[in-house]
């Protein structure tokens, strides 16, 4: 079963090529979704990873507190989103 990775601290420099690569070392990555402020464009400095159970496991543990372009990472696993009010 895929799980989602939450990737925290990332550069604003960072591409999902890069974001790719680095868990690709633990895994077959299915996707990859940094996120960008929906007006400037400019990344917002964290992403998602989707990954397999038992890979997704092991890159969390490896990549959460490493160091990546050099800033921290926080890497967990995704939390559901929260709903959110409606915007007028």
């Amino acid at each position: 079963m895929a799980k989602s990775i939450y990737v925290g601290n990332l550069p604003w420099s960072a591409t999902e090529d890069q974001v790719s690569a680095l868990f690709a070392e633990y895994g077959k990555v299915l996707s990859v979704k940094l996120i960008s402020d929906r007006e400037t464009g400019r990344a917002r400095g964290f992403g998602f990873v989707e990954m397999r159970d038992p890979e997704a496991e092991a890159a969390i543990g490896a990549l959460n507190g490493t160091e990546f372009g050099g800033r921290t990472l926080q890497v967990n696993e995704a939390r559901p989103r929260a709903p959110r009010a409606p915007r007028y």
